[in-house]
């Protein structure tokens, strides 16, 4: 699980009251999958794959913890505490309700990165399509 030194810089300076439920929820996406990664950016955190954002924290300076799925309307998967259409979000109170739910948000990450190598392999196999069906025939 590689935890990213500008996300420790943030939680050091953000302070925000539900520090420890967000460590756990971030402990819990970051490790679902290996190839999730995270990052600060516009003042957030986010955690993501080559293939895209899964999740952000967002209202960190309130209590409890607000992970919002920017693409979570691409998850098909039955998750009884996100709550949205496309946009979607969960809300965990604190430490005990995050890994009360360590299961459902496991799922949800792996669901989102089998998204994303699908993706990649479906973009990768039209892209080898494309490329043999332009040859030009060659006129002397």
């Amino acid at each position: 699980m590689a935890k990213a030194a500008g996300v420790e810089r943030w939680f050091a300076s953000t302070k925000a009251p539900s520090e420890a439920a967000l460590r756990r929820v971030r402990e819990i996406i970051l490790g679902a999958d290996p190839s999730m990664r995270e990052r600060v950016q516009y003042g957030i955190t986010f955690s993501s794959t080559k293939s895209g954002d899964f999740a952000a924290f967002v209202r960190y300076r309130e209590p409890g913890v607000n992970l919002r799925l920017m693409r979570g309307g691409r998850l098909h998967g039955r998750y009884p505490h996100l709550e949205g259409a496309t946009v979607k979000r969960m809300r965990i109170a604190d430490g005990t309700e995050a890994s009360a739910r360590a299961s459902e948000l496991r799922s949800m990450v792996k669901e989102w990165c089998a998204l994303g190598r699908t993706a990649t392999t479906k973009a990768a196999a039209k892209g080898s399509k494309t490329r043999r069906g332009s040859r030009r025939p060659t006129t002397s």
